[in-house]
This record gives structure tokens, sequence and C-alpha cells, in this order.
């Protein structure tokens, strides 16, 4: 990699019209819900960025989080590895093997120390000095504690990375946390997820090379502009969950009819992703538009949270309230938006105000 080469270089070289690239960048701009009119001023700074060294390491893990990647459109996987990025290390992408895998990222961290980005997916196991999961000869833990030391910003791919994901799930024999809870002295983000949205990757990465730092994030680390709502909150299925019509099994009448899935156990309502608006594949689809619930696999412990095909313990419609109900965990995310929607549209008795009061607990 050329320590030099800006990206508006790199693109020449590779023959990329500007056409072609400001319309890359107007589906960034879209995509990181910026106004329409920053996409010029986005490109002026891609322009303008040096590309980044990029080290990606892979711990306890599926793989699921690159094979999400590799499904990038915006841009491809091709065009952010040999345009964007110059992604020196990763396990599953890179050529070389053995010393010559490991001699490049000893290389990237010592030419662009303090400037890389490190990208990591999977958990990271505590257990009996982190035994069990090893690259080299070397736990992941002293991995990540020692490529940790030089990285700019620290990206955490996936729910494993973000929060510990299914090998932190109980009884967790391997220890298994997140990066968060390892390293504390640097800026990461969390795109959470299992697998994570291709262009949430992606769009993080160009928002870094444009603005130079992470994007806005939420309380738990990850980017505004993708987990700010809710999929109950965009879900094409939502007028369904108003007017309380829900599908009763996966084959009857309300499913085929599109009707809402929230009393087959879709997490929808308490899960925080794009998914209904980005979607998958190209925008081609998503869970709930295939006719499956939402698992919430974008949250924090998502899987002992289980109960995967049993209704959230709450009421169904935003119009029926129980007085007095007490709900925690998920179902308290779904009382706060309840309670929210309470505030707008309903009459403000002071019986109403005191079930939103004790949703809001």
């Amino acid at each position: 990699m050329n320590k030099h080469e800006t990206l508006g270089e790199r693109l020449a070289q590779q023959g990329i019209s500007r056409r072609a690239f400001l319309k890359f960048c107007a589906a960034m701009a879209s995509m990181m819900a910026l106004p329409p009119g920053t996409a010029n001023a986005i490109a002026e700074a891609l322009i303008k960025a040096k590309r980044p060294s990029v080290i990606w390491l892979s711990f306890q893990e599926c793989t699921g989080c690159t094979e999400s990647l590799t499904r990038s459109h915006t841009p491809t996987l091709e065009n952010m590895i040999f345009d964007m990025i110059s992604l020196d290390y990763h396990h599953t992408l890179q050529a070389a093997s053995g010393y010559g895998a490991e001699k490049s990222r000893d290389d990237a961290m010592r030419n662009f120390f303090g400037k890389y980005l490190l990208v990591v997916d999977g958990s990271i196991p505590m257990h009996d000095g982190g035994v069990y999961s090893t690259i080299a000869g070397r736990t992941n833990l002293d991995l990540l504690q020692e490529v940790a030391k030089g990285a700019a910003a620290i990206i955490a791919v996936g729910t494993c990375a973000s929060f510990g994901g299914i090998p932190n799930a109980k009884p967790n024999p391997t220890g298994a946390v997140a990066v968060s809870d390892i390293i504390k002295d640097k800026p990461i983000v969390n795109i959470s997820g299992c697998p994570p949205i291709p262009v949430v990757i992606t769009g993080v990465l160009a928002h870094y090379l444009t603005f130079g730092g992470l994007p806005d994030l939420d309380e738990l680390g990850r980017p505004k502009s993708f987990y700010g709502e809710t999929i109950h909150d965009r879900c094409y299925r939502r007028p369904f969950y108003d007017q309380g019509k829900f599908a009763k099994t996966f084959d009857d009448e309300g499913a085929r009819n599109g009707w809402c899935l929230f009393e087959l156990g879709c997490k929808g309502p308490t899960t925080h992703n794009a998914c209904a608006t980005t979607k998958w594949n190209g925008g081609t689809s998503f869970p709930i538009e295939s006719g499956h619930g939402c698992l919430g696999c974008s949250e924090p412990h998502f899987w002992d949270a289980g109960s995967f095909y049993s209704a959230l313990s709450m009421p169904a419609s935003p119009l029926k309230f129980v007085a007095g109900a007490a709900v925690a965990g998920a179902a308290a995310g779904v009382a706060v938006s309840i309670a929210n929607r309470v505030k707008k549209r309903a009459a403000k008795s002071a019986h109403q105000k005191a079930t939103i009061a004790d949703l809001e607990k």
C-alpha cells in the first residue's frame, strides 16, 4: 500500500467516473441520514482522504459477518477493498497464509501505527487464559490487546464482538466477552447484528473516511443513523399492528395477508436496527418481509432472552392498556414506545397519565 495515496488517486487509477462516485456518495448520505446536499461535500472529503490501513481480526465467530460483508452492494466488497480502504489483514479474504499473513499484519501495525482501523468480529474468550480460541499460537485476548494499541479506532462488527453474542450466552463456558469489555482507551463503534447489515459496515467506514471520526453513537455504542429507531417503527406491517390484526400461525389467513407477527414472537418493537429500511441482499427483503418474526439479534443477550416464538409480555394493541403493568428487559422498550404514542394520541386523563408513568419506569 502506498502510504501517500489518496482515495481520489486510487479511483482515477481504477477508471471510476466522477458521476459514478457521486452516485455512491449520494447513497452513503442517504443511508447515514444526512441531508441530500451533503453528497458533494462527502465526495470532496473522500477524494482527498488517504486510504486507511485496515486490520480485521476474527475471533470466536461463525464467519457470518464476513459472509454478510461480501454481499455489500453500496459499495461492493471489491470496490471497498481496492478503492476505499487497504485491507491489509483478514483471515478469510487475504491471499497470504502462515508467516506471510502474520507479516502483513505486523507491517501494517508498524507502518501505520496510530492511524490504522481495527475491525473485530467475534467474541473474546477469557476463561483458562483464553485458550479456547487461538491464532498462530496466540490467544485472541493477546492479539486484541496488541493490535488495539496502535489503532486509531475500533469497529466491533457483529453481535459477538459488540455484546458477546451467542458464545456469551449462558452458561458461557469459554468466558466470552465483547471488545468493549477489554479495550477501554480507544473509540469503539458497535455494529451489532447476527450478522450485521453489510451496508452498515461500509457506511461506517465511509463516515470515518469523510469526517475523520466515528458517527454519533447511541447508549450501546451503535451508530444512531442505523440504530436510532426500532424495526417496529419502520416495519411495513406496522399498520396492521395499530389495527390489532395479528397472524396467529405462520400459515393462517392473517399470515397470508401480511398481518403483524407480534403474537408469533416478533421482537421488532424492542430491536434497534435498519433492517426494515435498508434490508438485505441489495435491498431485496428482510426477515419480517420473508414471513418470519424478528429475533432481536442486534440487541445484547438476545439469545438468553429466548422465547423466539412467544409474544412479548405486554399488550399487543397500542390502544389497549393494562393498568399497573410492570415489564422489564425487552418488554420495557415496547412499553416506552407505547407510552410515547399514548402521549400524543390519548386524552390526558389522570388514569392515562398514571398508566404512562408506570409503563415508562
